[in-house]
């Protein structure tokens, strides 16, 4: 069984890694093409009309599909797993191709969603394929399953730790739910206060192993205002789904109204800025590596515009993930802080620095993946002065949040008073 299990493996890793490569190259030349080049730089340029039939004609034929398939709708790795054992969905080769098409045309036409959702469901169906051909036991397709998620989301973001703690989240989510924030919390701090004074094992040729506490010292003053800002996208989020699922109806003309919905809203933020549209891979690259700067008023509009994206996104069923499109708005907001204290409290911080702790926090709290937000942290950054102030954090504004609503993974409801 152990020879099994390995040649199931690297098979899977194989085949999933392939498809993910075309899932991401075809998204990206899909952009060029639908943008006529690269849209960041294309948009301002192109006739106004055209700007909101791309994301119209993209969500309507999105709409279409799922309509005449449900298994390209949007499933996370639980899901996926549940349903596959309780022999409620079978994946064929033909659904593969179109999760991967529908996926790709909502995120090249600029809707605000990720495409590590679909990555992981990509690798799921291919596990779920393989494990059927090798005859293995009913009992272990939902490691089988996990293999193909982790490899998915491995590929997708170049990140092999971050793809396996994923998998062991969605997995074991009770637990993690309910312990691992503990085990974070204490973990880090005493790590922290340890590193003052005992001597670690360093490899020498590796970069950001040196704690400026200052970095902690301004984090505690980041907590709060992380938080206030979680609040507002789920306050947000809430009324513009609550507003769009009571208001319009969409009964006889479902695709069109949504297609209609999603074309204004985006192809409105399209004009405004790009950078409020897509993925938001774009946004979270450019602020952890300072390669732009943002006015601070910019940076405010851009975080209530991604809010809008994403929620806009998720009712016209565009297809993906929402793990990179909350690490955009984290992102946002970590370095606008940063910046804040630069220009008023004359705090010598690096404001790329909070970009990459606030995605971390944001995308941690809101999907209840604490592991993945510091993981992540670390195969991005590889840098203590992250790390730490991304696990301290990500629990204390969990707790913060959870006073209030009760946060599961991709959704919320009100805590009943």
């Amino acid at each position: 069984m152990n020879s099994k299990m390995i040649l199931l493996s690297t098979i899977i890793g194989i085949t999933t890694g392939f498809f993910i490569i075309l899932y991401s190259l075809f998204t990206h030349y899909l952009s060029i093409v639908l943008f006529l080049g690269n849209p960041y730089e294309t948009i301002k340029n192109l006739p106004l009309w055209y700007i909101y039939a791309v994301p119209f004609f993209s969500i309507l034929t999105v709409n279409i599909l799922i309509s005449k398939n449900e298994k390209i709708k949007e499933y996370g790795v639980a899901e996926i797993a549940k349903a596959v054992e309780e022999n409620k969905i079978t994946y064929t080769i033909k659904d593969l191709f179109s999760k991967i098409f529908a996926s790709s045309l909502s995120l090249a036409s600029g809707f605000a969603v990720g495409n590590e959702g679909p990555s992981a469901a990509i690798g799921a169906m291919i596990a779920q394929k393989f494990h059927k051909i090798f005859k293995l036991p009913k009992e272990l397709l939902k490691i089988s399953l996990s293999i193909g998620a982790s490899s998915g989301i491995a590929a997708v973001f170049v990140s092999p730790i971050t793809g396996i703690m994923f998998a062991i989240e969605n997995l074991a989510y009770e637990f993690v739910k309910d312990y691992a924030g503990y085990l974070i919390l204490g973990s880090v701090i005493s790590f922290s206060f340890a590193w003052h004074f005992l001597e670690p094992i360093i490899f020498n040729y590796s970069t950001g192993k040196f704690i400026e506490y200052r970095y902690i010292f301004a984090t505690l003053l980041f907590i709060p205002v992380i938080t206030f800002f979680i609040y507002l996208y789920l306050y947000l989020k809430n009324i513009i789904l609550k507003f769009l699922k009571e208001k319009i109806k969409t009964n006889k003309y479902k695709n069109f109204v949504l297609a209609l919905i999603g074309a204004i809203v985006i192809g409105t933020i399209l004009l405004i800025s790009p950078y409020a549209a897509f993925s938001g891979h774009k946004v979270v690259e450019t602020l952890i590596n300072d390669s732009n700067r943002f006015p601070l008023s910019m940076i405010f509009i851009l975080i209530v515009l991604r809010i809008i994206a994403t929620s806009v996104s998720s009712y016209s069923n565009a297809v993906g993930g929402i793990f990179i499109a909350l690490m955009s708005i984290g992102a946002l907001v970590g370095y606008g802080f940063a910046e804040v204290l630069i220009n008023y409290l004359s705090l010598q911080i690096e404001p790329f620095y909070f970009a990459a702790i606030g995605a971390g926090i944001f995308m941690g709290v809101n999907m209840k993946l604490p592991l993945t937000a510091v993981v992540s942290a670390l195969e991005i950054t590889y840098d203590y002065n992250v790390i730490i102030p991304t696990g301290i954090s990500v629990v204390i504004v969990t707790y913060l949040i959870s006073v209030k609503f009760d946060i599961k993974k991709l959704t919320f409801t009100h805590k009943k008073r």
